[in-house]
């Protein structure tokens, strides 16, 4: 039997792309390799599915980048510019009412983040797999691996399973996701199928991500979290900074870095790593001070405790366990009284204070990566319909593309925006 509509991968994308096509009566097949849909939706969020943000339009954009932007340009110059119609048809409120129409309560969290009131990410699942088992113009087959899509004369006509088995339609939405979380189903076969009719693929990078450093973390700091602080990034040739972060947390991993500010500024620092560069990450431990304002505090704290050791007195500026960090970097006597310190030596921990530096190497693998970085270039997709501009019935959705978001929920609708918009098409 053939079909209107072949969705290939029943993830966020896939399975909201399937929705919409049978609201407008459409006949679909939804085909999903695994033997279960929407495994990475359900452990999204760490298990809460923060599937949108409350933000504006005009304050989300920026959030949303693509690697044909460039790796040090700001996020958010390309992607966010090149979702505007999708997003002006589909965007968080009409999505949050989606899912509030089919009985799932939500909350809205700190920074704008919606997640289910129940904190459970299966409730986001079954609300979308019900609406599809409910239709009667759906059919889902699980364990189906396609192996190819077929074309004729720049139309899609249909796909070809991995035994062989050819299904034909009109439409083909191919949704198979990114290179993230490969256990959930997630191993860029999508890529594969996109360029073997034709479609140019910007390399797919772990986004999202801990980054490693040169450094030996010490074991006090490690999993230890940083509060209130700035993270910059910067070429270690030029030092001109790349990404400068809000103020924010971060924590320390064994090799290296990680936290919301890190998991954000790996996305303008993941593909010049992989391309073998070398980043500078400087933190700021004092943001709320300038280095004047620092220095004026340091001297007043040193007036008042001018007999304690500086091993001892560096509690005064900071946590007990950045110490064995600071300790080496300073190259300042361990038992030196406060009031033997010289102008340079006060001047240096200053200098320290506003940019911890360390020397950034690589990222951490695909098995942690939130999202893929690159992807279907975004100059051969419709961006108001998704549809392919290279084969005719052929719609490209979700992780697929070259975008990628921060964290706080706009990866998900980038998802399901993308997968509504090619639904609606079909």
């Amino acid at each position: 039997m053939d079909y209107d509509v072949i969705v290939v991968g029943g993830g966020a994308a896939g399975l909201m792309a399937t929705a919409m096509a049978a609201r407008r009566g459409k006949r679909v097949l939804l085909l999903e390799k695994m033997d279960q849909a929407g495994r990475k939706l359900r452990i999204t969020g760490k298990g809460r599915c923060n599937l949108t943000n409350t933000a504006s339009l005009r304050d989300t954009l920026p959030h949303i980048g693509s690697s044909t932007a460039g790796s040090t340009k700001k996020p958010g110059q390309t992607g966010g510019i090149w979702l505007r119609n999708a997003y002006g048809r589909f965007f968080n409120r009409e999505l949050m009412e989606w899912f509030e129409e089919r009985g799932v309560a939500l909350v809205e969290e700190r920074g704008g983040r919606v997640f289910p009131a129940s904190g459970k990410s299966i409730d986001i699942f079954l609300a979308l797999i019900g609406e599809l088992e409910a239709s009667s113009n759906v059919t889902i087959r699980k364990n189906a691996t396609v192996k190819s899509l077929e074309t004729l004369e720049g139309q899609a006509t249909g796909v070809v399973l991995d035994r062989g088995e050819r299904i034909g339609c009109r439409h083909i939405v191919l949704a198979t996701g990114g290179l993230s979380y490969p256990t959930t189903g997630s191993t860029g076969a999508g890529y594969r199928l996109a360029a073997e009719v034709g479609h140019s693929v910007v390399k797919p990078l772990p986004s999202l991500v801990a980054l490693k450093c040169k450094e030996k973390i010490p074991e006090e700091l490690i999993a230890f979290q940083l509060k209130n602080v700035q993270l910059t990034l910067c070429d270690s040739l030029s030092c001109a900074p790349a990404f400068r972060s809000g103020v924010g947390e971060m924590t320390f991993a064994p090799d290296g870095l990680a936290g919301p500010l890190v998991l954000s500024a790996s996305r303008i620092a993941t593909r010049p790593l992989h391309e073998g560069r070398t980043l500078k990450a400087l933190i700021d431990l004092k943001p709320g001070l300038t280095a004047d304002q620092l220095d004026r505090r340091l001297l007043a704290d040193i007036d008042q405790n001018g007999s304690r050791i500086f091993n001892d007195a560096l509690r005064l500026w900071l946590p007990a366990e950045l110490i064995p960090l600071a300790l080496p970097q300073l190259h300042i006597e361990y038992y030196k009284r406060l009031h033997q310190l010289t102008g340079e030596e006060r001047r240096r921990l200053g200098r320290w204070l506003k940019g911890v530096e360390f020397t950034l190497t690589g990222t951490h693998d695909w098995n942690e990566a939130i999202v893929t970085q690159g992807g279907v270039s975004l100059s051969e997709v419709n961006p108001k319909t998704m549809e392919s501009r290279l084969v005719h019935g052929l719609y490209i959705v979700g992780e697929l593309l070259d975008l990628d978001a921060d964290t706080g929920g706009y990866n998900l609708q980038i998802a399901f925006s993308t997968g509504h918009a090619a639904g609606e098409a079909v």
